[in-house]
């Protein structure tokens, strides 16, 4: 969910209305795609983890938003 990299065919953007911004994105996007029951391919990447000092500014916070977006999204959305 958290890769940042996503690839889908117009029509299923066409079908989703999103209101997240910031990281709860993935979470909407990830929990609408699953209840509309489209197919979800993972392909492998190449990925290399930034540091904190590099750029990276998630913290532990941020995952516990996550899930409760994924709850919210999942049950009263």
């Amino acid at each position: 969910m958290e890769t940042c990299y996503k690839v889908f065919k117009r029509e299923v953007l066409d079908k989703i209305k999103l209101k997240s911004k910031r990281f709860g994105f993935e979470p909407e996007f990830t929990m609408k795609i699953a209840k509309k029951g489209f197919r979800v391919y993972e392909v492998p990447i190449s990925y290399s983890g930034r540091t904190y000092r590099e750029g990276k500014k998630i913290v532990w916070k941020d995952g516990i938003k996550a899930f409760f977006a994924i709850i919210w999204f999942r049950f009263f959305d």
